[in-house]
C-alpha cells in the first residue's frame, strides 16, 4: 500500500511527539509539509527532525496529493482548520481540543461530517496499555453494574507556563484546567464510565497562579442508572502526581493510577498492571513523557483513512470527542450557576 502524504500545520510545543510518531510509521506515512508562518520555527523543526517544511499554507491545501493534516495550532484557530480541510476533501488528525466553545464545536464536526472526511482527535489517553485492560475487564462484565466512577487530575504548572500569551485564557485556550489538561483524563472516564447525566461543580483561580481561567474545579457527577461520581482537577498540585481513574462496581473495583491498574473482584481474584515508564507531562514540563500513545492515535487514524468504509471511524472521532466537551461545559455552568447541570448526550 502507497504512503499516505500528510501535512503538519503548526510547529508548537505539542509537535514533538508528533514528529517522534511520524518518524516511527515512516513506512506508512510521509509527511509533505509541515507548516508554520513562523521562519525560525520551521528552521528548528528541520533542523530537529529532518521533515521537510513550508510557510505556504494555501499550497498544503491546494495540493491534492496530501489526503490528509494534522492540526496542532491552538484551540481558537481549530474550526477555520478544519473547515478548510474538509472543504478539499483531506481527513483531519485535529489536537485536544476541538475549538474552545461548545458551539464551535459543534460546527467543526459537523463540516467534517457533511465533507465526508475522517476527524480524529488526539485523546491518547485511551490508547493507555492500563486503559484498554480495564476497557477489557468493564466489556467482560467483571465489575458488574457501575455504582461509583470518579476521576482526579494533580497537575502542576509553574506561573511561568502561564506567562507565556494567550496561556490560560478564554480568547484562544477556551477554558482553564479542565479544556487543556483534564480533558485527557475525563475523556477516559467518559470512555470506560459512559456520560454522566447531571453534575454539580464549584471552579476557582487560586492564589497558585495568575490566569484568566480556573486552575481547580471539583465536581460530583451522577450517571443515567444512578451510580455517582467525583471529579477533581487542578495544576496546582506541586509537583504533580499520577492521574487516577476509579470505578466500582458489584463484582468488583479497579483503579488506574497513573501507569498502573489495580483491580480486585468479590469472586477473590486481583490482578495488575504496569505500563512502566509509558506515562508523565503532570508536572512543571507538559511534554515530559513519550510519545508511544500519541504514536497509536496515529496509527489508528491511519488504520481509519485507508480503508473507504465511512463506518471506519477514528477511536476518537469528533463526535466522540464532543462528549468530553458536554462534560465539561456543564461543569462549568454548574460552577457559574451554583445548581445542578443536566448533560445532553450528543446526537
Amino acid at each position: 500500500m502507497a504512503r499516505k502524504r500528510i501535512a503538519i500545520i503548526g510547529l508548537g510545543m505539542a509537535s514533538a511527539p508528533h514528529a517522534r510518531s511520524l518518524l516511527d510509521l515512516a513506512d506508512r506515512v510521509e509527511v509533505a509539509a509541515a507548516y508554520s508562518p513562523t521562519p525560525a520555527r520551521r528552521q528548528a523543526f528541520a533542523r530537529e527532525w529532518g521533515l521537510p517544511v513550508s510557510g505556504d499554507l494555501d499550497a498544503i491545501f491546494s495540493d491534492p496529493s496530501i489526503g490528509a493534516v494534522m492540526v496542532l495550532t491552538p484551540p481558537n484557530s481549530h474550526l477555520n482548520f478544519v473547515e478548510r480541510a474538509a472543504a478539499v476533501g483531506k481527513h483531519v488528525l485535529l489536537e485536544k481540543p476541538l475549538d474552545i466553545s461548545m458551539q464551535c464545536a459543534e460546527q467543526l464536526v459537523a463540516a467534517a461530517e457533511e465533507a465526508g472526511v475522517k476527524l480524529g482527535v488526539v485523546l491518547q489517553h485511551r490508547f493507555r496499555p492500563v486503559s484498554t485492560a480495564l476497557a477489557a475487564l468493564i466489556e467482560g462484565g467483571r465489575l458488574g453494574e457501575l455504582v461509583s466512577a470518579s476521576a482526579k487530575l494533580a497537575n502542576w504548572r509553574p506561573q511561568s507556563y502561564y506567562d507565556q500569551p494567550g496561556r490560560g485564557t478564554k480568547a484562544r485556550d477556551g477554558g482553564g484546567v479542565l479544556l487543556t489538561q483534564g480533558i485527557h483524563t475525563l475523556d477516559l472516564l467518559i470512555s470506560l464510565a459512559g456520560l454522566p447525566a447531571e453534575v454539580s461543580a464549584f471552579a476557582a483561580t487560586t492564589p497558585v497562579h495568575r490566569m484568566e481561567t480556573e486552575d481547580l474545579a471539583v465536581g460530583t457527577v451522577r450517571y443515567e442508572n444512578g451510580a455517582l461520581g467525583t471529579i477533581h482537577a487542578t495544576t496546582t498540585a506541586y509537583p504533580g502526581l499520577p492521574d487516577s481513574i476509579e470505578l466500582i462496581g458489584t463484582q468488583g473495583t479497579a483503579r488506574i493510577e497513573g501507569t498502573k491498574l489495580f483491580a480486585a473482584f468479590h469472586d477473590g481474584v486481583q490482578l495488575e498492571h504496569d505500563d512502566g515508564a509509558l506515562g508523565g507531562g503532570a508536572g512543571a514540563d507538559p511534554m515530559a513523557f513519550p510519545h508511544h500513545h500519541h504514536r497509536a492515535v496515529l496509527e489508528d487514524f491511519l488504520d481509519a483513512i485507508e480503508t473507504d468504509d465511512p463506518a471506519r471511524q477514528p477511536k476518537v472521532s469528533g463526535r466522540e470527542a464532543l462528549k468530553v466537551h458536554r462534560l465539561i461545559e456543564a461543569l462549568l455552568r454548574a460552577a457559574e450557576s451554583g445548581k445542578r447541570e443536566a448533560i445532553c448526550a450528543p446526537v
